[in-house]
């Protein structure tokens, strides 16, 4: 709806709704909840997941060190090599996130029959509200796909921990499905390609099961499922305080159902700050590839990345997506994983150049984003930085890129909603330092 009465209306309302950016400082209100080092604002408590990029000094200031994730405790790190090739590490991530210790192998064969009951999904659903009702953004199809989920639910409104727990499985279970039909679809309807629907195989793991499903064959190597079982593990949580969990936060203690949180995490999610940060990166490298004519070219590689801060270049808002990160400041941990597996699938799949393309802009652009924006931190390649690299060397369409972050971290979101309704017994209600003046009401005739 374009309406010339409607841009007046709007160009006259900036004078009643901007805010000089010099009164956050002013009323000392934290922009984003971030204090200004850098730091969150410390909100909650949390047993699930330990995000840590800094020490804290004697003097009350913080020291940044590599950085690291916990899993309850566990290093993420030694959760992947732990794995190896032993078994599948993501079903077991789940089980840690979700009851708090490490399964034994009878446990963890439990618990992975518990989530292969639930891969099945009713052939209505699908075919009334996945393959009748395409979805031109696949987050949003995600979104009203769990939304129409509560509708499958006797008792949808049961906010009871433990039917939490469940209904937090069940979704866990039957997502990577919904995202890989909604792919189907959306591809089948707008891209006018061939519709081919799959179902899930209970001898699956998860991600074996993501490759069979997008996978006209059904074909993939042992080495490809392990790859993305590990991207699964390395999504899974990343503490309370990202922006998709702790809306899972606010939304549960406001007493809402299960479908309504997660609907309400994905949205956070899809935004290109958070989650949909992963697409930004593979399309800013695809932009900048057109714009080079020579990949090895420090100079040329420097003027892009400079283009891209001063706003003209790629989408012109200033920011080299998959670089920096609210808490870690010397290295992504997640990244750093990443990293090791994309060099080796790089050689093996003869993109080296793309790889090290990537390797010089990973170098450079901490350098160029110091030289020219006011840092209170450091600056560093995040877990999105490689990701797109990684998806597009295991062939999966950008189009999923920013569901298969969903999938593999709805087992957080469901481990923090418990967490939240456990423990926490009040709504989530912080303050706002209100700036409009008291005006007395006029009369319509008197305006």
């Amino acid at each position: 709806m374009k309406d010339s009465y409607l841009a007046q209306f709007y160009g006259k309302s900036q004078n009643y709704t901007d805010i000089p950016n010099k009164w956050y400082k002013e009323y000392n209100v934290k922009k984003g909840l971030r204090n200004e080092d850098g730091t969150g604002v410390r909100v909650g408590l949390t047993r699930v997941a330990d995000v840590v990029g800094y020490d804290e000094t004697p003097e009350g200031g913080i020291q940044a060190i590599p950085g690291k994730l916990y899993y309850r405790g566990y290093d993420v790190e030694d959760l992947v090599k732990g794995k190896g090739d032993s078994h599948f590490g993501y079903e077991e991530v789940c089980f840690l996130l979700l009851f708090g210790y490490l399964p034994k192998k009878a446990e963890l064969e439990h618990f992975r029959n518990i989530l292969t009951d639930c891969y099945e999904i009713p052939d209505e659903f699908v075919e009334m509200n996945l393959l009748r009702m395409p979805g031109r953004n696949l987050m949003n199809k995600l979104q009203d796909a769990v939304l129409t989920l509560y509708n499958y639910d006797d008792d949808p409104d049961n906010t009871d921990v433990y039917e939490t727990l469940v209904k937090g499985i069940n979704l866990m279970a039957k997502l990577p499905s919904i995202a890989c039909y909604a792919y189907q679809s959306k591809v089948h309807y707008y891209n006018r390609d061939s519709l081919f629907i799959h179902y899930a195989n209970p001898k699956y793991s998860i991600a074996e099961n993501f490759l069979s499903l997008l996978r006209k064959d059904q074909k993939f190597s042992d080495k490809e499922a392990r790859l993305l079982d590990t991207i699964l593990m390395l999504h899974a949580d990343h503490g309370g305080g990202n922006n998709s969990t702790f809306t899972t936060h606010v939304v549960t203690s406001s007493g809402t159902d299960t479908y309504s949180t997660i609907a309400a995490a994905m949205a956070s999610l899809k935004g290109p700050k958070h989650g949909g940060a992963n697409v930004k990166v593979t399309q800013m490298f695809e932009d900048m590839k057109t714009q080079l004519t020579d990949w090895q070219d420090d100079d040329q590689i420097r003027a892009y990345l400079e283009a891209l801060l001063e706003k003209r270049a790629f989408d012109k808002r200033g920011l080299i997506y998959g670089m920096g990160h609210a808490i870690y400041s010397v290295s992504d941990p997640r990244a750093e994983i990443f990293k090791k597996f994309v060099k080796q699938l790089a050689y093996e799949k003869g993109h080296e150049a793309e790889y090290a393309l990537y390797e010089k802009v990973e170098k450079m652009a901490p350098e160029i984003i110091s030289e020219r924006r006011k840092m209170y931190k450091g600056v560093n390649a995040n877990v999105d930085f490689y990701s797109g690299l990684v998806y597009s060397m295991l062939d999966l369409p950008p189009a999923l890129y920013t569901p298969i972050f969903a999938a593999a971290r709805i087992v957080g979101w469901s481990a923090h909603r418990l967490e939240e309704l456990k423990n926490v017994d009040k709504i989530i209600r912080p303050a706002y330092k209100p700036l409009a003046p008291y005006r007395d009401y006029i009369k319509l005739d008197d305006r």
